[in-house]
């Protein structure tokens, strides 16, 4: 029987005074006066169907029209922030088309879709209940990874931006097997940077349905990208595994492609890149994740017992007193962290497959 590497479901941890200086120093915070509480406030609801007539696990809600008017009236003020200076005067040429309800996952979160009435463009985002690992997950993403990051938060409620893309369950059941065979090694490599960067970040739980693809027309070809959409499990769980996406059993399809389009060198060749990309990404973040760091030391973000199981498990791994050292799971981070800027031109960590 194959092992479970999540077995628990992860509780939110509050932001702290310190983060909450950090959020405001960089322009995420928001003050708001709606909160992920008042949209659970609906009347009712509908499931929402796919077009093969399938339940997508979303549900739209419906509120009374006087609640509805003042709901309408906040969402949109908070899209005007997220995407642009807050000026409300945009706001009559926005509509609020949909409200869905996730009745799956740990965060159950609100998905927002507003159009503007002037051309029809519409576009998505997200309300969920703040989590203080989640923002974190989300700021590592935000300085770390090839993608800018756009959020806001505050005590009660986290709003993120849509990441346009094509959910990796849907791309591996719909899409893979259409891809040529270049198609394939490209990807192959993508996935391969992709799963370094999730481990070195110790960012857990990419399952399929946790990250995009997104395809990208260059000149006469197709090349594809590989982008999380969740940070729920960042640095909690207390197994390595969890933080590389190779081990969950969704993931066996491309783990399939990279075996077969990538012999050993090109996959430690793909690895060190990521790792030098990641170094370099670290020493120009100036002070901001230094910053970051310092205040994730002094956070609670998972049991004693996970830390203690993770931080062995890794210096099994890279034979580095400081992980063995850590006392929090921000000192874990510290220590990924420097690992990486020493080492990353040294292939010590085992092999993708």
């Amino acid at each position: 029987m194959e092992e479970k590497l999540i077995s628990k479901k992860k509780p939110f941890f509050p932001i702290s005074n310190e983060l909450s200086l950090f959020l405001k120093k960089y322009d995420r915070w928001m003050d708001t006066s709606i909160c992920y509480d008042d949209l659970l406030r609906f009347s009712g609801a509908v499931t929402v169907y796919d077009k093969n007539d399938e339940d997508t696990l979303w549900v739209r809600v419906y509120y009374s029209d006087s609640y509805r008017k003042e709901i309408d009236f906040n969402l949109k003020t908070i899209y005007t922030s997220l995407h642009s200076d807050g000026n409300i005067s945009s706001l009559p040429d926005l509509n609020i088309d949909a409200i869905d309800y996730c009745t799956f996952g740990n965060s159950k979160p609100f998905r927002i879709k507003i159009r503007n009435i002037l051309n029809d463009n519409f576009t998505y985002f997200y309300v969920k209940k703040t989590d203080a690992s989640r923002v974190y997950g989300l700021e590592f993403e935000h300085i770390l990874s090839p993608y800018n990051l756009n959020y806001m938060v505050n005590n009660d409620t986290l709003v993120e931006e849509h990441i346009a893309g094509i959910p990796g369950d849907v791309f591996i059941k719909d899409y893979l097997s259409d891809c040529t065979s270049s198609e394939k090694a490209q990807i192959a490599k993508e996935y391969v940077k992709f799963n370094e960067r999730c481990m070195i970040r110790l960012l857990g739980d990419m399952r399929a349905y946790n990250y995009v693809v997104i395809p990208i027309h260059d000149f006469d070809h197709v090349i594809y990208r590989i982008r999380a959409i969740d940070f729920d499990q960042q640095c909690f769980e207390g197994k390595l595994s969890v933080y590389r996406p190779q081990f969950f059993k969704e993931n066996y399809p491309l783990i399939k492609v990279v075996k077969d389009k990538l012999n050993h060198e090109s996959i430690i060749q793909y690895k060190i890149e990521e790792r030098s990309i990641l170094s370099r990404r670290l020493i120009n973040s100036g002070n901001r994740i230094d910053f970051l760091i310092a205040i994730m030391k002094r956070d609670i973000l998972s049991t004693p017992e996970n830390l203690e199981k993770l931080k062995n498990e890794i210096f099994i791994f890279t034979k580095d007193q400081a992980f063995k050292k850590s006392q929090s799971m921000g000192e874990l981070m510290q220590a990924a962290f420097d690992y990486t800027r020493k080492n990353y031109e040294n292939v010590s960590l085992s092999d993708l497959l």
